[in-house]
């Protein structure tokens, strides 16, 4: 019964003035019967003290409330709300048990509850990787007025929760880009160049239809002018692939770069599906990972989520000319294809530029890849030693190397965004609202 209860630093206090007293006894004999007193009182308002405790108990609930749903690289607010049901006042202190990953061994909450008062305490959480977490037994330690004694109370509920590919950034996006507001991310305002292209239909001439449309055929059957009518090509299929391999488990604020890539596909594939074209998705590594065709419709968001959320990366070298085998079988028409790599060195680029420059025959290409923002705060930080001097200038180098890499694919012909991983999603709808106003997809 008594297992849970605690002595608190208010006994040994009282304990302490009392044994103090006891020896000043031998000196002073009203000393001694003031400790004595004091040593019965003391256990007296111990046992009151127990009792209050023990009857509090009952009156005393916790609430946990955990997004069933958490989106990854995004805060999540977890919140714990404690109720005094009894009619006297509560000290409490409140430990909870989040994710192991969180690291956060003193989380806990102080709080005096008053009669029938509810207190809210919140703490937040950034998932990091892709998949479940799990929340333990929440602890409460409740003291009475007397604070002689604490008592221990256990709420053994486990919890989990799952992180998928981020929902909010999709939504911010969304809401951004839909409603003139592209500047507020740097998205820019990009006006579609050219002529509509897309036939639609032949109809009578009117005055003010572009003679240059003249269906000559139609007009000698009928015997009247006829043009042709045009209209905006807006169905055109986008793929999304990513590179799973070594070279995407670079980290970069708490995610690796192919949780970014993954991030800011969800993102694209909205944005695109949102513009009327058709989407997909491919994977892969060494070997060959998920396929999606491309397809159009809300439905296939919720196909491209369910997709993302279970890649996982493969710790060996990209395989190109897999991947070009199955694109030009399974790609029957002109599309974009956003490739979402990392290329660390000239010599793993020209290893995989004459798979791109096949693709790139056929498609529109557009590789995406990443700057190495550590070695770019190495490179701008002022030196004070020599070995200072030799890290900046070698993290220099390292940063002109990427640089080379996208000159050498522009020219080749091949689309290039090279960009910070907070940048991703970004310089992305930037690339592809570029190349859907001239006309390349």
């Amino acid at each position: 019964m008594f297992k849970s209860i605690y002595i608190s630093r208010g006994f040994f206090l009282g304990w302490g003035i009392c044994t103090v007293l006891i020896l000043l006894g031998y000196y002073y004999n009203w000393m001694l019967y003031v400790g004595q007193f004091g040593f019965i009182l003391l256990l007296t308002l111990t046992v009151l003290d127990i009792l209050i405790l023990y009857g509090a108990h009952k009156h005393v609930s916790l609430l946990r409330n955990i997004p069933q749903r958490l989106d990854l690289g995004d805060t999540a607010n977890i919140t714990l709300v404690a109720n005094n049901k009894s009619i006297q006042p509560l000290r409490i202190t409140l430990y909870d048990s989040p994710p192991h990953e969180m690291q956060a061994r003193d989380l806990w909450f102080h709080h005096l509850l008053m009669p029938q008062q509810e207190q809210v305490f919140n703490y937040d959480f950034i998932p990091h990787h892709r998949g479940t977490y799990e929340w333990g037994t929440t602890i409460i330690y409740i003291r009475s007025f007397l604070s002689l004694t604490q008592r221990k109370i256990e709420f053994s509920k486990h919890e989990t929760s799952t992180a998928y590919p981020s929902i909010q950034q999709m939504k911010r996006f969304d809401f951004i880009l839909f409603n003139q507001q592209n500047l507020e991310l740097g998205i820019k305002k990009i006006r579609r160049l050219g002529h509509n292209n897309e036939f639609e239909q032949i109809k009578n001439y009117v005055q003010g239809d572009d003679i240059r449309t003249i269906n000559w055929k139609a007009t000698s059957r009928r015997s009247e002018l006829m043009v042709n009518q045009y209209q905006a090509q807006r169905t055109q299929a986008v793929f999304s692939i990513i590179d799973k391999s070594r070279a995407m488990e670079h980290q970069f604020e708490g995610l690796t770069l192919l949780d970014h890539a993954i991030n800011t596909t969800l993102v694209f594939s909205n944005i695109a599906l949102r513009k009327g074209d058709k989407v997909g998705l491919f994977t892969f590594s060494d070997k060959l990972g998920s396929q999606l065709p491309a397809q159009k419709g809300g439905r296939q968001l919720q196909r491209i989520l369910d997709v993302l959320h279970a890649q996982q990366t493969h710790f060996l070298e990209s395989n190109f000319s897999l991947l070009t085998q199955r694109v030009m079988k399974k790609i029957p028409s002109r599309s974009l294809l956003m490739i979402y790599t990392n290329f660390e060195t000239e010599l793993a680029m020209r290893r995989a530029l004459p798979m791109l420059r096949q693709l790139n025959k056929k498609f529109v290409v557009v590789i995406v890849f990443f700057e190495n923002t550590t070695l770019q705060s190495i490179a701008t930080r002022e030196p004070s030693t020599e070995r200072d001097i030799y890290l900046s200038t070698l993290a220099e180098d390292v940063i002109n190397i990427k640089r080379r890499i996208a000159k050498e694919l522009n020219r080749n012909g091949i689309q290039t965004v090279l960009t910070k991983p907070d940048q991703l999603s970004v310089n992305t709808l930037n690339k592809y609202l570029e190349l859907k106003s001239k006309g390349l997809i």
